[in-house]
This record gives structure tokens, sequence and C-alpha cells, in this order.
């Protein structure tokens, strides 16, 4: 790989990474909602607004309290794994010391963020005195991955890790943008999710100009190789069936009538958001395969011809 024209981030990193530049937030007590009601269909639902509306808060702060749970997961088992990887040159793929060491404030970066949600969920415990339900331990990219990768022959194992980070850290970015643009939530949530974007927008570039520099750099067979795993990465990745497992499992602890919790469980399991070009996440992973170049090799845009309409056409 030619990394001639590879810029360390090192001194944005120094001025703007927020465990640099930004103070404790705590969460406050006033009537603005903890989690935005556009991102929990259970709490929307017709049964629920009619039958059972005195419920939201308690669903909004269990989301609530899964979204950190999910941050969590996301940053210290699998972003944290690949970045300190690459950063400690146990990673297959080689980098120079500027790529490692902007892996290293990824790393650190992303620890921050775990602990600085970690505070959050205890503010909220307290404020609330609602303990978290049991909340899951894996999240969508936990599944996505392993079997990606279990599809590679070793030597691209690394490789399609490497891409599928990127593709989250780059969806990511543009889902924790609308939450802190959302008027509706409390301001220090608002504000941990702007703090998160600050450094989220450097991290999702930083993936980029490695997946970019990995693919311009790989043999023809291993592009195609990588082609044909992408669609399965992409169906797991994709899915929503852990929301609607955590969304039942709330039904379960909410006190109301068997024939309004039986309508409850029918409306979620009916929700379903078909993998398909029309997924709401499919522009933003659009964008980031064209900004790497992925989209640009024919057997990328023909294996991801039903999920992004710029790369062909319906089968």
């Amino acid at each position: 790989m030619n990394f001639s024209d590879y810029h360390s981030a090192a001194e944005d990193w120094e001025r703007h990474a927020t465990i640099r530049t930004r103070p404790r937030r705590m969460l406050e007590d006033d009537d603005k909602l903890i989690y935005p009601l556009a991102r929990q269909p259970l709490a929307l639902s017709a049964t629920f607004t009619e039958q059972c509306p005195q419920w939201r808060d308690f669903v909004l702060t269990q989301s609530f309290y899964k979204y950190i749970n999910d941050v969590v997961i996301f940053e210290t088992e699998i972003v944290d794994k690949t970045a300190r990887s690459i950063a400690k040159n146990r990673f297959s793929l080689p980098f120079p010391p500027a790529c490692r060491y902007d892996a290293m404030t990824v790393v650190v970066d992303e620890d921050y963020h775990a602990l600085v949600a970690l505070d959050f969920l205890q503010q909220a415990v307290t404020m609330t005195g609602l303990q978290p339900l049991e909340l899951p331990s894996q999240i969508e990219l936990s599944r996505a991955l392993p079997l990606a990768q279990a599809l590679a022959p070793a030597h691209l194992r690394d490789a399609v890790e490497l891409i599928g980070v990127a593709i989250a850290e780059n969806t990511i970015t543009h889902d924790v943008a609308a939450f802190a643009k959302d008027h509706s939530i409390k301001a220090s949530v608002r504000g941990l999710m702007a703090d998160h974007l600050c450094d989220e927008g450097r991290h999702a570039q930083f993936w980029t100009r490695l997946v970019r520099l990995y693919w311009q750099a790989a043999s023809a067979a291993d592009r195609d190789t990588i082609a044909h795993i992408l669609p399965t990465f992409l169906a797991h990745y994709l899915t929503n069936d852990l929301q609607q497992r955590f969304d039942l499992q709330l039904i379960e602890h909410l006190d109301v009538d068997a024939s309004v919790r039986h309508a409850l469980r029918n409306e979620i399991n009916a929700l379903v958001f078909p993998i398909t070009r029309q997924h709401p996440l499919v522009g933003n992973i659009m964008g980031f395969l064209h900004r790497s170049g992925l989209l640009q090799t024919p057997s990328v845009a023909q294996a991801l011809g039903d999920y992004l309409p710029c790369a062909g056409s319906p089968r």
C-alpha cells in the first residue's frame, strides 16, 4: 500500500478531541424527553398511544439504556479491538506509524465515549429510579462481522473486518448527527451526541482513508472475493430483529391488560424494514462505498445491485 499521501490527524485530535476539550455533562431534570420518540416505534404505535400512553417515559428511559449499552458494545468490543490491533501493529494489513498513531487516538476516543455513556446511564438511573432491564449482549455488528469473516479466506479476514468497521463508523456518524439535532430531548443528551459527533466525523474519515488505501492496493481477485461477501455482511448488519426482541421484552414489563399486550406484540412484529435500497441506512453506506472506492469496482457494484441504486439495476 502506498501511504505517501497519508497525513496524520494528530494535530486535529489535540485541538478538538472531546476528551481534551469537553467538561462533564450533567443530565438535567426537566420536562424534555430522555430519548427521541421518533426512534422508538413501540411508543408511537396506535395501541400504545391509545391504551397505555402513561408508560411512555418508562419505554423511552429503557430505550435510552439500550442505546447506551449498544454504544458501549460498539465502541469497546468492536471498534476498539480493530483500532487497537492496528495501533499495536498486530493487524495483518501493514500500516505505517502515522496510521497506527491515529488508530490509537480512535481507541482513546471510543473508550472515553463508553465512559461518558456509562456516566449518563448512572445519572439516568439515579434521576428516574428505574433500573435497566436485561440489556442485549450483542448488537447487529457483533453478528455481521464474524459471519462475513467466516466466508473469507484467512488472508482476507482482517480486510473484511476493516471494511465492516468502516461501514459501521460511517453509518453511526449520520445516526448520531440526527440524534444531536432533535430538540425534543434533553439538552445534555443532545450535547452528549454533539460531542460524540465531533469525534466520530474524524473517525469516519480515518476509516475511509484506510479502506481506500487498502482497496487501491488489493488484487483484483481479492476485491472480487470481498465483493461477494459484502451482501452477507449487509444482510445481518441492517436487520432490526434485535430491536424487535428488545421491544417485545419491554411489552412484557408493561402493566396492561392481556388484550393490549397482544395488540402491542402484533404491531411490533409487523414492523419490518426490508433490506433493500429503501432501507434508511443504505444511503449512508452507499456514500461510504463511493468515497472509499469500492463502488467503482464492477464486482462490488454487481454484488450490491439490490441494495444501492447507483451500483446497478435490480436483479
